[in-house]
């Protein structure tokens, strides 16, 4: 089969190679790709910056790239009960393990020896991969491939905006980023009923999708200070800061904004990863005098947020089409890799395709949603 492989430690450092396709244990499923997308922790990847220098190290390699997927089960093994051949699935890219202390008490998202595809093994950008019965979602036949493809970051989204309690209805937020998964947020927030909604970002290209998807406000960091943007958010909350803030960037300055922000009592979701080892944290006046929740989010909730997501996506309450901003040939990952580490951005989310047919489809599936297709 055809796949993306990570075979150097540098920026790039992939082929597109002919590899076996795998062999299935009896516990797995093997998937015939739809469509995949490319996520942020891909471009980590791709770039091999410090965090994939950390999180995944040289001896790891060579190694499949990616981590979201959708696709047809053409195989199941021996022991597979709850999936069948030609369900159309995707997979929570966190291979829990069950004998964890987290999955016995159904935090399955995370745990001590998780594993998540496209980092602690191979990943997805192939036209074939093999994933444990566990973590396999059967899809909704109504979401087509594009959309189902890129449930994992839009998980991330949906938990990040409802929490553990789901207690949003008529709050107000600030998403601070700007990136894919903040715009899937954005919609979310807007979708589950969060009264204002506040995006602060830097592209003007996203901030644009941001607007789409049911931002209220938009405060441009190029144009404002950050003193300033308090300021607004403040004649905007009363005077009090936002009920719930995300951070979905990470570093020592997006995470200093996501903390200003926030009223006394409130929630801060932490999603951003950070490049750096440490960032410091004002942990009197932001947290303990504040009295400030913390909700990391590493995941989503196995499986209430997809369940969720399903109800949202089928059900037409969530259009994720302006985020999709490119559909591309999986031989053409070079392509979109490069346009997401622009300067000034040039995509979103870029959805790969190993079949041309496929391709096909989802471009006019997209076209008829907007003026214009999406680009090769």
């Amino acid at each position: 089969m055809k796949a993306v492989v990570k075979i150097r430690p540098e920026r790039g450092g992939t082929e597109l190679q002919d590899v076996d396709a795998p062999t299935i244990k009896p516990d797995e499923v093997l998937v015939r790709v739809q469509a995949t997308s490319i996520c942020g922790t891909d471009v980590h990847i791709y770039e091999w910056n410090p965090w994939a220098q950390r999180r995944i190290g040289e001896k790891r390699l060579p190694q499949i790239l990616g981590h979201e997927v959708a696709g047809e089960v053409v195989e199941v093994g021996a022991s597979v009960r709850s999936i069948k051949k030609g369900d159309y699935i995707s997979s929570e890219t966190h291979i829990y393990d069950p004998g964890d202390l987290t999955s016995l008490l159904g935090q399955r998202h995370i745990g001590e020896h998780m594993q998540i595809l496209g980092v602690d093994r191979d990943g997805v950008f192939a036209e074939y991969v093999m994933v444990p019965e566990r973590v396999c979602w059967v899809n909704a036949r109504s979401i087509p491939p594009e959309f189902a493809s890129v449930q994992e970051p839009l998980g991330n989204g949906v938990y990040a905006v409802l929490g553990e309690d789901a207690d949003v209805a008529g709050k107000s937020m600030v998403i601070v980023g700007d990136g894919p998964t903040a715009l899937f947020a954005t919609g979310v927030a807007r979708a589950c009923g969060v009264a204002k909604i506040i995006l602060v970002g830097y592209s003007d290209f996203n901030m644009d999708i941001a607007k789409k998807m049911g931002a209220d406000y938009i405060l441009d960091i190029k144009k404002s200070t950050m003193e300033e943007r308090h300021q607004f958010i403040l004649e905007q909350t009363g005077g009090y800061g936002v009920d719930i803030s995300l951070e979905m960037v990470g570093g020592e300055v997006p995470i200093t904004e996501a903390f200003t922000h926030l009223r006394k009592g409130g929630r801060l979701t932490a999603f951003g990863i950070t490049t750096e080892a440490a960032v410091p944290i004002d942990y009197n006046n932001w947290i303990v005098f504040k009295g400030a929740q913390i909700h990391g989010i590493n995941g989503r909730k196995v499986f209430d947020t997809w369940y969720r997501m399903r109800g949202l996506l089928a059900g037409g309450r969530l259009d994720i089409s302006p985020v999709i901003t490119h559909v591309m040939a999986l031989e053409a990952y070079e392509k979109g890799f490069e346009m997401l580490l622009a300067e000034p951005r040039l995509a979103a989310k870029i959805v790969l395709f190993p079949d041309h047919g496929e391709l096909k489809a989802a471009k006019e599936r997209l076209s008829e949603k907007r003026d214009m297709p999406a680009a090769d």
